[in-house]
């Protein structure tokens, strides 16, 4: 096996100031490979712990980030810029989820019986689900605890090891992450890190690991699900959003300006579920504005313990940005509040609200992943699902509307994998509800049973307990048998009777 070159480092840099928080070395493909073989043999011990001693020591882990929970919540703000109180509500989302797969996944995982089918009245049939193996995650920076948290917590809880490639922008906390449960969980490599760019996570891919799930943009995920498929290894991707916010004339205005703000401006807009787009009944639509560019207005962008929102953590995002303002001015579209010009392409980047942009522009096809929002008119929250669902992304979306039938109905028609009504991002705090989206935005999900289910392989198991008169498998049936079943199936299910 090759040994890493010494001289090759990885320099973890704060968002905010340019500092180099920490160096780690940048793993190639054997490194990588050596680390799931470890995991494999991991994954051995830490399954054979079985249910409640996996619980004790996930337990233990879980209270090792609370109680050092500001330590982290310092370390974050250090390497990606985000304001300090919000990294503790990530924070706190994450353990709330570390804290539910530990306490149910005996109940979704542990093996049942299930009813057998008339053909098979003889049979004890039992569901069972089994750990993969080794969990590969290739986390973002955007959120890099609480996202993938929402892979590790459920692989480990589910009875897998991991091997956790955190984004190259926010290596440090992913660091932390695995340190911690190595002090938390002495005994075999459970969860292991590799660090690296691009290239690393496409070792991982390569690397012989059971399952993938990935956190990023569509682009890198089909490229990630490109490179599976050459070894049949299932994919859980989580990719990038266009997310729509609507309101309907009945909506509490002031209520939805506020969720638009904290959906678009919160974390310098850089959120797989950010709101990007916003579709409001014409009856509402200038209130709205007017209350949304106040709020704009009042918001303060920097480093500073203060300030309302960090820097754009990659610099090239900043780009995106001005270049989207730019083709929706070209296209007729004009700014209700905020200023662009190429002094903003900086990390620091102030709040932009647009209005009367056309639904063929950049900034309502592409994904921004910027402090930037279009407000367009429509005439019914019909008009406005119709919009919503016009795009090549499905991952989330909100309604504001007091009607309950109305938004449900709106709800149901939504092409996405989550909706939060008069709410913006509230499925995130429920740990029972999955975590996914549709189209381009991803396939697979995270959080909840079925997150916890996406990382082991279910067993179905028969027990014969008595033999029937006659046997339909065997070759010595009788002639008559499988005609005259059927004939009582014909009656049974046909509508005979």
């Amino acid at each position: 096996m090759t040994a890493p070159d010494a001289t090759v480092m990885l320099e973890s840099r704060s968002a905010g100031t340019g500092h180099i928080v920490a160096s780690f070395p940048i793993m190639g493909a054997d490194e990588v490979r050596a680390r799931v073989d470890d995991a494999r043999i991991a994954a051995r011990w830490w399954a054979d712990l079985g249910w409640e001693g996996r619980a004790e020591r996930l337990t233990a882990w879980k209270r090792v980030i609370a109680r050092r929970s500001e330590e982290l919540a310092t370390l974050v703000h250090r390497e990606t810029g985000k304001p300090t109180d919000d990294v503790r509500l990530e924070i706190i989302l994450a353990i709330d989820h570390l804290h539910w797969a530990t306490r149910n996944a005996s109940r979704v995982l542990r093996s049942r019986r299930v009813r057998p089918g008339l053909l098979t009245l003889n049979q004890e049939a039992t569901l069972s689900y089994e750990p993969m193996g080794v969990v590969g995650v290739i986390g973002p920076w955007n959120y890099p605890v609480f996202t993938p948290m929402g892979s590790i917590a459920y692989a480990l809880a589910a009875g897998n090891a991991v091997v956790f490639k955190p984004s190259e922008w926010s290596t440090s906390v992913g660091a932390w992450l695995v340190d911690t449960f190595a002090d938390a969980v002495p005994g075999p490599p459970v969860l292991q890190l590799v660090t690296g760019a691009g290239a690393t996570g496409a070792a991982l891919c390569d690397s012989g690991a059971d399952i993938i799930s990935f956190t990023g943009s569509s682009a890198v995920g089909k490229r990630v699900m490109a490179s599976c498929a050459a070894t049949l290894t299932p994919v859980v991707l989580e990719c990038g959003g266009k997310d729509a916010l609507l309101v309907d004339a009945d909506a509490d205005v002031e209520a939805a300006a506020d969720a638009i703000a904290f959906g678009a401006f919160s974390n310098a807009g850089q959120t797989c579920v950010g709101v990007e787009r916003v579709y409001a009944h014409t009856d509402i639509y200038e209130d709205l504005l007017a209350s949304l560019a106040r709020r704009a207005e009042k918001l303060r962008p920097g480093i500073d313990a203060n300030a309302s929102y960090g820097p754009m953590t990659m610099p090239s995002q900043a780009a995106v940005v001005v270049r989207q303002v730019r083709d929706a001015l070209a296209r007729g579209g004009r700014i209700v509040q905020g200023t662009l010009s190429d002094g903003d392409l900086t990390r620091v980047v102030s709040p932009v609200v647009m209005a009367d942009v056309p639904e063929d522009a950049e900034a309502i096809i592409e994904e921004t992943f910027g402090p930037l929002v279009v407000v367009n008119r429509v005439q019914s929250l019909d008009e406005a699902v119709d919009r919503a669902n016009a795009s090549d992304y499905g991952l989330a979306a909100s309604i504001f509307c007091r009607d309950k039938v109305r938004a449900r109905q709106a709800a149901r028609r939504l092409q996405v994998g989550m909706v939060s009504i008069n709410s913006w991002v509230m499925y995130a705090g429920v740990p029972e509800l999955p975590w996914g989206g549709t189209k381009e935005s991803g396939i697979g999900r995270i959080h909840g049973a079925e997150g916890l289910r996406g990382f082991c392989q279910p067993k179905s198991v028969v027990r014969q307990r008595f033999a029937l008169p006659v046997s339909l498998t065997s070759f010595g049936r009788p002639s008559w048998a499988a005609k005259s079943i059927l004939g009582t199936f014909r009656v049974r299910h046909g509508g005979l009777r």
